[in-house]
């Protein structure tokens, strides 16, 4: 699985963290508040975006093993994080931060989760943690993902599944078909088998539960306005080249439809979930 730049992943960094669940995020926070270190492997890690976004929740001494299939993105994550420290330095081929009083230590693995997966998980961290990952894999790779982590009993955070939803302002006569070819595309292919694509939160759930986990879900839905006109724009182009590659609606109609999308007064929200799953 591949094809996410930097800059795409810079460009939507602030509504992802702004659409992260702050309560579900604070129960994280809680079930490890008792510890004074964790460790935690972020799978799909992209430029670094969800330790920026989960860390101050954590315990003050941090050790996070970052793991991507994308070299580019993983080097990307190693300059983005020395930027955002208050204090980096090299440890070997680690990562030494201060970030708000946090020691944070950072390893960066490229792996294919697909190939992988049971490799990756064999680390033992205390936590398993992910960002928009889930959507893009299959059914029978969450319900393999899942079984390696109950038979480990380890938890897993993540947030940004995306969930099919969408709405845009101001209306358009396409909206509907627009959704129903993208939502179409999002279950072709992705890398990992025909991908779950809005269905993966709720797959993934309930094969947690079959497994004796306690699972909490929430709402971390993008909201986005007239003052996120690049991010919108990026979004926006990437569902008409989706719905366009599905060819269930005509070009005409998704260019005017992404002229609509891409006006200076157009805002829309688009859903997404996060969940928490931890053995009982």
């Amino acid at each position: 699985m591949g094809g996410f730049s930097p800059e795409w992943l810079a460009l939507r960094e602030p509504a992802d963290h702004a659409a992260r669940n702050p309560e579900l995020l604070a129960a994280v926070g809680a079930h490890f508040a008792p510890k004074t270190s964790i460790s935690i492997v972020d799978l799909g890690c992209g430029a670094g975006s969800n330790l920026r976004g989960a860390f101050s929740a954590l315990p003050g001494r941090q050790h996070w093993t970052l793991v991507d299939f994308d070299q580019r993105l993983l080097d990307a994550a190693r300059e983005t994080l020395r930027l955002w420290a208050d204090e980096a330095r090299e440890q070997g081929e680690e990562l030494v931060l201060a970030k708000d009083g946090k020691s944070i230590t950072v390893d960066f693995r490229q792996a294919d989760l697909m190939k992988d997966l049971e490799w990756v998980l064999g680390w033992q961290p205390d936590l398993v943690t992910a960002a928009a990952l889930f959507d893009l894999t299959s059914k029978r790779w969450i319900e393999r993902f899942v079984a390696a982590l109950a038979s480990q009993r380890l938890p897993l955070y993540t947030v940004l599944t995306y969930d099919g939803r969408e709405k845009w302002q101001p209306p358009h006569e396409a909206d509907a078909r627009m959704l129903a070819a993208f939502a179409h595309h999002q279950h072709s292919d992705k890398g990992f088998g025909p991908a779950a694509g809005p269905d993966a939160t709720e797959i993934m759930a309930e094969a947690f539960r079959k497994s004796g986990f306690a699972v909490s879900t929430a709402d971390s839905a993008w909201t986005i306005d007239a003052g996120q006109r690049d991010l919108a724009k990026a979004l926006t182009q990437g569902i008409a080249d989706a719905v366009l590659e599905t060819g269930h609606v005509d070009a005409g109609t998704v260019a005017d439809w992404l002229g609509a999308r891409t006006a200076e007064a157009a805002s829309g929200l688009v859903g997404h979930n996060d969940l928490w799953a931890r053995p009982v």
